[in-house]
């Protein structure tokens, strides 16, 4: 994981639909080498990127309770 306070403008982040009209969570974006991440309060706070196997295994993670 990397973080990064560079420009994001060319980047498509979005919301889970279970935020509902709360901006209390992360956004995620999908790039071609993995997946940046931000927290929606906070954009400007600097952005997280993760590769592409760290993301699988993030969600891994998430899928199987490790986090619950």
């Amino acid at each position: 994981m990397m973080k990064w306070h560079g420009d994001t403008t060319g980047f498509r982040f979005v919301k889970s639909t279970f935020s509902g009209g709360y901006n209390n969570c992360v956004e995620v974006a999908t790039l071609s080498a993995g997946r940046a991440v931000r927290d929606s309060k906070r954009p400007d706070d600097g952005t997280q990127f993760y590769a592409e196997s760290e993301w699988k295994a993030f969600l891994a993670g998430v899928r199987a309770g490790d986090f619950d």
